[in-house]
């Protein structure tokens, strides 16, 4: 095996391990909004409107996303992508275990929710710059015929933080008793996540920067600012990216945040039936996110993409018929058409968003394309539904704003391909090495 092949997984190894750490940061946040916030945080609201306000805070996360991208990400393509990794994996890490350490309600008052919030924002600060250097980092080392599958080992780190964060919350919620894990012991995910990452401090330290950023800055191409050079030529694709990114968060926050909710409050099921079917997507999510990204690089992007968010859209309405029936085998199957969809529609998904851009400024188009879709799927869907479920008694509407956003990403993404904006056209192996840019500016395509 060639040296450069070895150092290649390892820079995949690392987009991995540093994405599904921060992505179980992300989730057990998640999980515990809907289940502990509401009355720890919130004691005084009614239980709906509890778990709406503990929602609430959860998307308060994505907020600070863009703050995050922005950034973060103009370090990535100043400073270079391999430090500013590093950086956003020790913010994430230090306020997911404040977290865990932080006063509830009846201790300090108003001042729980407060700080909860503030916390909550500086992980979705660290989030906001996190996907994006991971893609580009691993993109940018792969050979061009293999960059979707290498990319998607950061898509990869997606379900398995999921993984973790719900097995966590099943082994915590079955082997506590329930006053204990209300008490305390929901703390404890989020203190045991200090050694998650100090294994993905260890292995990001030990990849070497991307041979693109190197070429930007021997040649003298580094941008003064890339955020602007990105909005002055490139603000299409970036709006466009971010509107194609949008409906698979959308599908998967309704699948492994949001129903854990939704089965308590309309179907009266444990936490743990539905935590047990996340995890079981999950499992099934992640060799899925390697198989698409392999075709993808095989047969083009466009038929990937385009393929998952076809099928988002056919299974918004099915997923609700199947779930609404409280059978365990009927759940199975709405969970695995879920998954399935949004492996597709996320296989592809690194690589065509990363080829959008020219080097200059990638980590900054790749950052702020995805935290766009990632604030409009992931961080308003779970209070959209929310609402939506408290107004209505009824999941109709919710498979309707489903079924809405994925038309949207489709419509979008068509639209990018249609224009060509995405460099490969369609295919892995028509797309040119990137072409530095004069000091100051990013080529427009």
């Amino acid at each position: 095996m060639r040296s450069g092949t070895r150092h290649t997984r390892r820079v995949a190894t690392a987009s991995f391990v540093g994405t599904a750490i921060e992505i179980y940061d992300f989730n057990i946040y998640g999980l515990t909004a809907a289940l502990i916030f509401g009355p720890q945080f919130f004691p005084t609201f009614s239980p709906v409107a509890g778990t709406l306000a503990a929602f609430v805070t959860f998307g308060a996360g994505f907020i600070a996303r863009p703050l995050g991208s922005v950034v973060l990400s103009h370090l990535g393509d100043r400073v270079g992508r391999k430090s500013t990794l590093v950086a956003s994996l020790v913010i994430m890490g230090a306020a997911t275990f404040l977290t865990g350490l932080l006063p509830t309600y009846a201790v300090i008052g108003v001042w729980a929710p407060v700080l909860l919030v503030v916390l909550r924002l500086v992980q979705g600060f660290a989030v906001g710059g996190e996907w994006g250097g991971a893609v580009v980092l691993g993109v940018e080392h792969a050979p061009a015929h293999r960059r979707a599958f290498f990319g998607s080992f950061t898509q990869m780190g997606n379900p398995v933080g999921i993984v973790l964060a719900s097995l966590t919350f099943v082994l915590l919620t079955t082997y506590l008793p329930a006053d204990v894990f209300s008490s305390w012991g929901w703390r404890i995910p989020f203190l045991a996540s200090i050694v998650l990452i100090g294994i993905g401090m260890w292995v990001r330290l030990g990849v070497a920067e991307s041979p693109d950023f190197t070429a930007v800055q021997r040649s003298g191409a580094i941008s003064r600012s890339p955020v602007r050079d990105l909005i002055t030529n490139n603000w299409r694709e970036m709006l466009l990216g971010g509107l194609s990114s949008t409906a698979a968060p959308t599908l998967g926050y309704l699948m492994f945040v949001y129903m854990l909710a939704y089965s308590r409050q309309a179907l009266g099921l444990p936490p743990t039936y539905v935590l047990w079917l996340t995890v079981a997507a999950g499992v099934v999510w992640i060799p899925l996110v390697l198989v698409t990204a392999r075709l993808a690089d095989r047969i083009g992007r466009r038929p990937v993409l385009l393929g998952g968010l076809i099928g988002i859209v056919v299974w918004a309405l099915p997923f609700f018929a199947l779930v609404n029936t409280g059978s365990l085998a009927a759940m199975i199957v709405a969970y695995l058409g879920g998954v399935i969809a949004v492996s597709f529609a996320t296989g592809a998904q690194a690589a065509f968003i990363a080829e959008l851009f020219p080097a200059p400024v990638r980590y900054s188009g790749t950052s702020m394309a995805y935290q766009l879709g990632s604030i409009l799927g992931g961080g308003v869907a779970p209070i959209i539904f929310a609402l939506l479920y408290a107004r209505s008694g009824s999941s109709t509407p919710i498979a309707g704003y489903l079924l809405a956003t994925a038309a949207l990403s489709l419509v979008a993404t068509f639209v990018l391909f249609t224009r060509g904006s995405a460099r490969n056209g369609g295919t892995a192996s028509t797309r040119p090495e990137p072409t530095p840019a004069v000091e100051g500016t990013a080529d427009a395509h």
